[in-house]
């Protein structure tokens, strides 16, 4: 089993914040497999469904971000799941806008939501980190908690999409697995030929039919 947790704040005033793109991803998920309707539990609202075989649960904290470890504690301990079992996806700051990383463990660097669930399971649980970009130190409270502008949506809506697609290899642990399929969905690989344009234009060459020499007339 695996928890699958998106940070963020209740309430439509939140819904299209940079802070709220956790839970925009667990609404991806979601809806992609059709997980059962979220329910009210454990100070949040929280889903049932399968992912590649395994019972997943998808929770999303009611308690504001900077609480959110009371939910994600409550629900954790309740379903004895050791803190790798737990993946807390949330916005990061210190990666470009579109990015994403995974990893187990490490710090909050400041943010509210994980020092509250870093409080609750210790830091040894598994971060799904998606890029929003900086504005500068002194801005950073109002850029959280700004809707995310028109043309950003350029690159947020095929990453949720990504995420949605790839959540499969969360379930099997398989991080750097995730993390490939994500960008391979991204940016597609191009199977081109080198000097393409030099190549179709040779094989439109051999395609012409050969010139041959006006029959004579008898």
């Amino acid at each position: 089993m695996l928890l699958l947790v998106g940070l963020g704040n209740p309430g439509p005033e939140h819904q299209r914040q940079r802070h709220n793109i956790g839970f925009m991803a667990i609404d991806a998920i979601a809806d992609r497999y059709r997980f059962a309707p979220f329910k009210k539990r454990f100070h949040g609202e929280l889903s049932e469904g399968v992912l590649d075989g395994i019972k997943t649960l998808l929770l999303k904290p009611q308690t504001y971000m900077n609480n959110s470890g009371r939910s994600v504690g409550e629900a954790a301990h309740f379903y004895k799941l050791p803190p790798a079992k737990v993946v807390v996806v949330h916005d990061e700051l210190d990666l470009a806008p579109g990015k994403l990383r995974v990893k187990l463990g490490g710090g909050h660097a400041g943010h509210n939501g994980l020092r509250s669930v870093d409080a609750a399971l210790g830091p040894e649980y598994r971060r799904l980190r998606l890029g929003i970009g900086h504005p500068g130190k002194e801005r950073v409270l109002s850029f959280v908690l700004q809707n995310f502008a028109k043309d950003e949506q350029l690159w947020l809506e095929p990453l949720l999409d990504a995420i949605a697609e790839a959540a499969p290899s969360l379930v099997r642990d398989d991080d750097v697995g995730f993390m490939n399929k994500v960008a391979l969905r991204l940016t597609p690989p191009r199977n081109d030929p080198p000097n393409k344009d030099k190549a179709e234009a040779g094989a439109a060459k051999r395609a012409k039919p050969a010139k041959t020499d006006k029959p004579k007339e008898e």
